[in-house]
């Protein structure tokens, strides 16, 4: 399968005109084995730095191609934080023509960033289909502790062998499940933002995030049934995902209050000193938890609500600890007060018609038995005392408009 791209770019009836700077992408067995005239289609030639993990380095399945210079990293430890990726950028002999990432979602992120300093291309070979970040330009990365998503450089082309990418353990495809099936979430956190304060929205983008969570739920249904993975179809749903996020700069498609549970276990505030997980795994509890929150909202027929009233410093403080300057910068200006709370009265009985399209928290928690995916938080590690307070905890590490924010302007939510 190659995703024709270009059918997505171009003037839209949102009113923006969306650019897109990946122009190929491939999903098929034996693709490595057409790599360079793939190379050739898309103008690429020249020097090429080609960075691996000493994990994927080492993939039977995977088939090497020539490099300039080939930059093998350590894979135990190796995360996404700017000063490891700054001292890899010290490794390479030249600035090279174009750079080649073969690996998954860390590793994609050393491309992105690298390519953006540098001023040059970046080419994604998928060793995972475990998260949807391969077609994105979003790079989150830590820095200074804190988890940020910022924008970077997409790649120009993604070549994606199934060869490879079927031969993953099977823990880290499931996670790519969990990661599309997150959408359930984000997807409803943008409309009701949208409802509420107006926020931009894009139908296009929406319906975009929408196919690749309905074409990865069936994939999931398959799973329960105890048929094969598809990975043409994941693999496609990945990437689709992806590009939601390079079409609006921002991950606003794809990321919405499940996700910042991922972020939490990165960043470790108080009750996740233990919390562990890949990417997947993390916002596939975090659906399930906004799941049972946001349905048992819409248990309402109608909502009172308080007048905005920005984070108490002495709560981010005793939760972040050190990291609580880098929190409450990100919380200066909240987007909570940019828009009359009388609005969520207003639009409530819209809100609970999005919420009701949500699969409910028992649903979602059997199919991710079913297909042996990781549904509690006691499974991360995080500290199951915290109840409810995870909620309040992850929404405050990004100033982001989702029904779970929303609730400090909900009258009976405090937590």
């Amino acid at each position: 399968m190659i995703l024709d791209t270009a059918k997505y770019a171009g003037p839209c009836d949102c009113g923006r005109v969306h650019e897109l700077r990946t122009k190929l992408v491939v999903c098929e067995y034996g693709a490595m084995d057409k790599f360079d005239d793939y190379m050739a289609e898309c103008g690429l030639s020249g020097f090429r730095t080609v960075i691996y993990d000493t994990n994927t380095y080492a993939l039977p399945a995977l088939r090497h191609i020539s490099a300039g210079q080939e930059i093998v990293l350590k894979a135990e430890g190796l995360h996404s934080e700017k000063g490891m990726i700054e001292d890899m950028m010290k490794q390479l002999e030249r600035t090279p023509d174009y750079i080649v990432v073969v690996g998954s979602g860390t590793l994609m992120d050393f491309g992105r960033y690298s390519a953006f300093k540098l001023g040059t291309p970046f080419v994604a070979v998928p060793t995972l289909v475990s998260a949807d970040g391969f077609t994105a330009n979003i790079c989150s990365i830590i820095i200074d502790g804190q988890k940020q998503s910022i924008p970077m450089q997409a790649p120009d082309a993604v070549i994606c062998d199934l060869n490879v990418v079927s031969g993953a353990p099977r823990f880290l495809t499931i996670a790519g499940v969990q990661d599309i099936l997150a959408k359930h979430i984000s997807i409803a956190d943008w409309k009701i933002a949208h409802l509420v304060s107006g926020e931009y929205f894009c139908e296009r983008v929406c319906n975009m995030a929408q196919e690749s969570l309905d074409l990865m739920t069936r994939c999931a249904l398959e799973l329960a049934e105890g048929k094969e993975p598809d990975f043409e179809a994941m693999a496609y749903a990945q990437m689709l995902s992806g590009l939601t996020m390079q079409m609006l700069s921002h991950s606003r498609a794809a990321s919405g209050a499940e996700h910042l549970i991922a972020h939490l276990v990165e960043m470790k505030p108080r009750g996740f000193e233990n919390a562990h997980g890949i990417h997947g795994e993390c916002v596939g509890v975090g659906t399930i938890i906004c799941a049972r929150e946001y349905h048992e909202l819409a248990k309402r027929e109608s909502v009172e609500t308080l007048p905005f009233k920005p984070l108490d410093e002495d709560w981010v403080r005793e939760i972040f600890g050190p990291l609580a300057d880098g929190v409450l910068a990100e919380n200066r200006n909240d987007v909570l007060s940019t828009f009359d709370p009388a609005e969520i009265e207003r639009r409530w009985p819209e809100i609970r018609e999005i919420i009701s399209k949500i699969p409910d928290a028992d649903e979602l928690t059997d199919l991710f038995v079913a297909i042996g995916a990781k549904h509690s938080l006691e499974e991360l590690g995080i500290d199951a005392s915290l109840g409810r307070e995870v909620l309040a905890i992850s929404a405050a590490i990004r100033n982001r408009l989702t029904l779970c924010r929303m609730e400090r302007l909900i009258s009976g939510c405090g937590i």
